[in-house]
C-alpha cells in the first residue's frame, strides 16, 4: 500500500496484511520463519529432552501454530513485537 505509514500501524493491522498477502502467496515458509522467532516457539526448541517443561512450551507452541494459522492476533507477544513488527513490516514492501 504505497503511502501507508506501516511503523504507525497496530500490530495485529500489520499481521493481518501480511497473512493476508502470504495466504494468497501460498507462502508457508513466511508461517514458519515467523513461528521460528516467537518466543513460545523458541523456548520449545530449547527444551534439553526431559520432560520438565516440555509439555507448558508444547502447548504454547500450539497456540502459535493457531494464531498464526488462524485470522487471530498474535496476542502476549511481549518483547518480540519489535522483532515481529520488524518481520512483518518487511514483508510486507518485499
Amino acid at each position: 500500500m504505497p503511502g501507508v505509514d506501516r511503523d504507525a500501524l497496530p500490530l495485529a493491522d500489520l499481521q493481518h496484511q501480511a497473512f493476508a498477502k502470504a495466504r494468497e502467496a501460498h507462502d508457508v515458509g513466511f508461517f514458519w520463519d515467523l513461528a521460528k522467532h516467537l518466543r513460545s516457539t523458541r523456548a520449545l526448541a530449547a527444551e534439553d529432552g526431559s520432560a520438565g517443561g516440555v509439555t507448558g512450551s508444547i502447548t504454547e507452541a500450539v497456540e502459535v501454530v493457531r494464531e498464526l494459522l488462524g485470522n487471530r492476533p498474535l496476542t502476549d507477544v511481549g518483547d518480540d513485537e519489535p522483532l515481529l513488527r520488524a518481520k512483518l513490516t518487511d514483508y510486507l514492501r518485499g
